[in-house]
């Protein structure tokens, strides 16, 4: 992998770590005030698909090494 494609797999995913904070941080938020369970719930689904976006991600930047 080029320098290059490696340098911008990085800043996607420090951006997608600061997007997975933020929503951390929304869920906490809603239910401290008692938001509606299912907007909640809602908000974690995609947190989590951020999750999964960002192990994908970081797996494309250290390779699985078998030995």
């Amino acid at each position: 992998m080029a320098d290059q494609e490696q340098a911008a797999l990085r800043l996607q995913v420090a951006r997608l770590r600061q997007e997975h904070t933020d929503f951390d941080a929304a869920i906490n938020a809603m239910e401290m005030t008692g938001c509606d369970r299912l907007q909640i719930q809602r908000m974690k689904k995609k947190k989590l698909a951020i999750k999964d976006k960002l192990q994908d991600l970081e797996d494309q930047i250290i390779p699985d090494i078998t030995a």
